[in-house]
């Protein structure tokens, strides 16, 4: 593992150099408007985040302005934004607790350990590949520690709200009890000003969700404490923060806190790297960029290794901050890298207005954000999927909520693991073809695939441990064989399908479409069917792609792949249907035509328009372009013989102060026909939506068969 770590070194680390290497100018502008943007929202998040473990508000501002530079730089996504983020913040508290009280320098300077210790297991991970270990943690384990972590970091800014005086604990019924035997002691002035700054940021996410609640609410708040004198008054406030750069954290640690940090940072460490994949892999799905876990586990590392030496603490990837970046429009990593200037120059500029700020409206903020990590959406999904994943997250929440958060994370992945060790293991994806006798598929790979469609039987569960295999297999099928825009999934060897694989499907199916392509299942068995259409993946597929065991290839055929390629650019027959079409070899190899079907709209009738211009006092001029052998078996009797290559390859033929109506199978061929002679200065030309097929089915008669 030591030569693969550091033959792997030079790769990873030189990728500031690839990122400044490919930057355009054209950028520059969008990623400069995504980092302010990001700013304004990170600037709150870093003060309120260090106060949930009880660290100085400059430390979540250090960690924030070294962790989004650090992270964008040596990481993969282009818009993941690394930094702060409540759930790592609470269990950096738990953590912490047992070592050393919240205020003393002890405490601050284990704070930088942990985090240096989290960053050289996530930059081990990611120089000796393995990223995919990522994929072993349920979706499950996330949400049902979010949940029991915003239920925690709920309970402990109550105290904040009221300005209890109590220490921090990191059991929920420690701090519900101390609320309780405190509660006559509330400071009447911080409850009014923290639930007004409350009210005002639930209001402003209402009616002006684009604005920045939290800053506007301490703003706001900050001015009522300075011109009514609240402070005079008990009300705790922040205090000024430092007008300095970082400095570099003067480590004097006793040996034993190696050992009772271990735990934790491998607790910490591993759920930060789910939490930032997740969440990579989430805007990866709508941007299509292609991640590399690995990288991102460096660029994790490094991150956490830089804000520990530099007067910071432990950081992840943040959801929030991640979906405002794309959102903003930004295009590369430098957007991150800006929100970090920003953020800086803005500490520089007006640190001494902090002195204001009270605390209560900190907790305000934060009790807004422990409710937004209760996903009610996502935990219904997950409890109306398989009951593996219902009992992870169930138990993941309650021991989040009764049991030491390092724990709580370590129990949630063991259990996962546990559940995949039961489950199958990675299922086979093999391309497979048509016999020689068609009555069954096997895998044949000295045989040619079909140019526009692949086929894939999928043996065994599709869970998250197995789901990036599959997509990785797809994939690497798909960059092999690029002209295949269509994918028929063979599922009747795949019994069960959690929400990982639904999200895998979504994702394969995505990224079909946006390449003009589609996705269809064939022989899907009722479990998995039924999860699709509990989740909502069922409807967004289309009834139409769930398709029968005998009539797949033929629906495909007729209705779905292009005949065109079939007959012109295809040598291959692989299925039965198309055995008949006459071989490429019969036309002539500079055939004019475009491979790819125009995505401008041409102009459609339907066959009973159709039928009644045809019976009208001038009949438009019909033009079959289909093979001579298909029209000879039926035709519409109004028109003439003219092949698509013919047609292409000399268009004079066809009058252009004439009405044409182009007639084919099913409305590809008859597309490429119009296209061509619109774009030649035809004014007056349509086609027959459907084609053949359409006119056959509408019952009009006067078709023939000869």
């Amino acid at each position: 593992m030591l030569n693969q770590i550091w033959k792997n070194l030079p790769k990873f680390l030189s990728r500031p150099v690839d990122i400044l290497k490919d930057y355009q100018l054209s950028d520059l502008r969008p990623d400069l408007i995504a980092g302010l943007t990001v700013a304004i929202v990170l600037l709150p998040q870093a003060i309120a985040y260090a106060m949930i473990a009880e660290l100085p508000p400059e430390v979540g501002l250090y960690s924030a302005i070294i962790a989004a530079i650090v992270g964008a730089l040596w990481g993969s996504s282009h818009h993941l934004h690394t930094g702060p983020t409540n759930a790592i913040s609470l269990l950096v508290l738990t953590i912490l607790l047992p070592i050393a009280d919240p205020g003393t320098p002890e405490y601050l300077i284990a704070a930088g350990v942990i985090a240096v210790m989290v960053g050289l297991l996530q930059l081990v991970l990611g120089l000796a590949q393995l990223g995919v270990l990522v994929n072993f943690v349920s979706d499950s384990v996330v949400i049902g520690f979010a949940t029991g972590a915003g239920v925690l970091i709920a309970a402990n800014q109550v105290r904040h709200i009221l300005r209890l005086d109590f220490p921090s604990h990191h059991s929920l019924l420690a701090t519900i009890n101390e609320i309780s035997t405190h509660i006559h002691e509330t400071h009447w002035v911080s409850l009014f000003l923290g639930f007004g700054v409350l009210i005002f940021i639930l209001l402003l996410r209402n009616f002006k969700p684009k604005w920045p609640g939290p800053l506007l609410g301490m703003i706001i708040a900050a001015c009522i404490v300075a011109i009514l004198n609240l402070d005079q008054q008990g009300l705790i406030v922040i205090g000024e923060l430092p007008r300095s750069l970082p400095s570099f954290t003067k480590f004097s640690l006793e040996l034993s806190w190696i050992a009772d940090l271990s735990t934790g940072a491998l607790a910490v460490g591993a759920i930060g790297l789910v939490e930032a994949m997740a969440i990579a892999r989430s805007i990866s799905s709508q941007s299509g960029q292609r991640l590399d876990s690995n990288q991102e586990f460096v660029g994790q590392g490094i991150a956490n290794i830089a804000t520990g030496l530099f007067s910071g603490y432990t950081t992840s990837g943040s959801f929030t901050r991640s979906g405002v970046n794309f959102d903003a429009g930004g295009r590369t990593p430098l957007a991150s890298i800006f929100s970090g200037v920003f953020v800086l120059i803005s500490m520089l500029a007006f640190g001494p207005l902090a002195a204001y700020v009270p605390r209560t409206a900190l907790a305000a903020v934060l009790l807004v954000t422990a409710y937004g990590m209760v996903d009610k959406k996502k935990i219904l999904r997950i409890l109306r999927g398989t009951r593996g994943d219902a009992l992870i997250m169930v138990v993941t929440f309650m021991a989040t909520l009764f049991l030491p958060l390092q724990f709580a994370v370590l129990t949630g992945i063991m259990l996962s693991l546990a559940i995949h060790i039961l489950r199958t293991s990675v299922p086979r994806v093999i391309p497979v073809l048509p016999a020689k006798n068609f009555r069954h598929f096997t895998h044949q790979p000295e045989m040619d695939p079909c140019p526009q469609m692949a086929i894939f039987d999928i043996f065994g569960d599709l869970y998250f441990g197995a789901v990036n295999h599959v997509e990785d297999i797809l994939h690497e099928h798909l960059q092999k064989h690029p002209s295949q825009r269509y994918l028929l999934l063979r599922m009747f060897s795949v019994d069960q399908c959690d929400i990982s694989g639904i999200h895998a499907l979504e994702s394969i199916t995505n990224l079909m479409r946006d390449h003009g392509g589609d996705v269809y299942f064939m022989r899907v068995q009722a479990p998995v069917l039924e999860r699709m259409k509990s989740t909502g993946f069922y409807k967004q597929l289309g009834e139409d792609h769930i398709l029968s065991y005998d009539d797949a290839i033929g629906f495909m055929y007729h209705h779905v792949l292009d005949p065109t390629i079939c007959i012109y650019e295809c040598d291959q027959r692989v299925f039965l249907e198309c055995q008949n079409l006459p071989k490429k070899i019969d036309h002539p190899a500079e055939a004019p035509f475009k491979t790819e079907i125009p995505k401008t709209e041409v102009a459609e009738l339907s066959p009973e328009e159709l039928w009644k211009e045809l019976h009208s006092e001038h009949p438009p001029l019909v033009i079959d372009v289909r093979e001579p052998r298909e029209f000879k078996k039926m035709h519409v009797l109004q028109a003439q013989s003219m092949p698509l290559f013919r047609l292409l390859s000399d268009t004079s033929a066809i009058p252009k102060d004439t009405p044409v109506v182009f007639i084919c199978h099913g409305g590809r061929r008859s597309t490429r026909a119009a296209y061509l002679l619109t774009n030649q200065g035809h004014n007056n030309i349509r086609i027959l939506r459907g084609g053949m097929l359409a006119w056959e089915a509408a019952c009009l008669f006067e078709a023939i068969d000869d």
